[in-house]
């Protein structure tokens, strides 16, 4: 079964960039291209105006192509390196002009539409801005075999409103990375199956919804089971839905918690452990001995 996941590190000795030429990076982990400067226009604006900013890449043919689009959620935070800080790249990176802050993706807040996903290189953090709030760019070109969709289907305008899609160059259009199956999920006896990356989850409904510390949270593996990395995680979310911000199968009839632990701690402070709210979608991180969050356990299939 294909693993629609990136995995939290690279293997080692194996270069995980490749250049074409002076001025482009091919990111072997996914297949994706990526310009070395990570500021190609040197300022940040507004949602609807880095997309035109896409567009006007593409009638100059930059770099020799003329495919740029914005990134969307997980394609952008596939860059970053939990491990590492200022900035959350991989070690070695080939990038220069990295802005230790926020960048645009083309993936809209689903439930708050007037809102998009950005990513904080900084620290590695995923959040929403209201879309007349000023970002950086960063465009990509290529398709990756590894990512998946992140389930974004509509499109909306820098107000919050439904906009056709076609031209728009957002993620409800271009719907870039490997497809959901359909069903998604299994049930099996031990959980339900994610069909997309091979991971087996605990039923929602049997979550224990109790707030742990990250330590705590650990120590509820055993028997195959064991906390996720924040990648896998993230695995889980559907970018056109909140509250929660996970897939209409995984059902649970009991409110769900804020967050989830992850397994991998923050590299911009170790106290710190990296943590998907569940309902909004967000990748954030919280303190490890705060006690704040809930454990959801996965396990290899099989």
């Amino acid at each position: 079964m294909p693993r629609h996941i990136l995995p939290p590190t690279q293997s080692a000795g194996t270069p995980r960039f490749i250049l074409h030429g002076p001025d482009l990076a091919e990111d072997a982990a996914t297949g994706l291209f990526w310009p070395r400067s990570a500021n190609i226009l040197g300022y940040g604006l507004p949602w609807d105006e880095a997309l035109a900013a896409v567009a006007g890449l593409n009638r100059e043919n930059h770099l020799g192509h003329a495919d740029w689009r914005m990134p969307n959620r997980r394609e952008l935070r596939s860059l970053v390196d939990h491990g590492n800080r200022q900035p959350a790249l991989p070690a070695g990176h080939p990038f220069r002009d990295v802005f230790l802050g926020w960048c645009w993706t083309s993936t809209t807040k689903a439930g708050q539409p007037a809102y998009a996903w950005n990513v904080h290189f900084e620290g590695g953090r995923m959040f929403y801005s209201r879309k007349d709030e000023f970002r950086l760019l960063w465009p990509v070109r290529g398709a990756s075999a590894l990512l998946p969709q992140t389930g974004q289907v509509f499109c909306y305008d820098d107000a919050g409103l439904a906009t056709p899609c076609a031209g728009s160059g957002q993620d409800g259009e271009l719907r870039a990375g490997a497809p959901w199956p359909a069903p998604r999920f299994e049930p099996v006896a031990e959980g339900m199956l994610d069909l997309l990356t091979g991971l087996c989850w605990q039923r929602p409904a049997g979550l224990d919804a109790r707030n742990l510390t990250w330590e705590q949270a650990l120590a509820l593996g055993g028997h195959g089971w064991r906390l996720p990395d924040i990648n896998e995680l993230e695995s889980l979310v559907d970018a056109q839905r909140a509250e929660p911000a996970l897939p209409a199968a995984l059902e649970r009839t009991e409110a769900w918690p804020e967050g989830f632990w992850s397994a991998t701690t923050s590299g911009f402070d170790p106290a710190w452990a990296f943590v998907l709210y569940a309902r909004k979608g967000a990748v954030g991180v919280g303190f490890k001995t705060g006690g704040e969050f809930a454990a959801w356990l996965v396990r290899e299939a099989g």
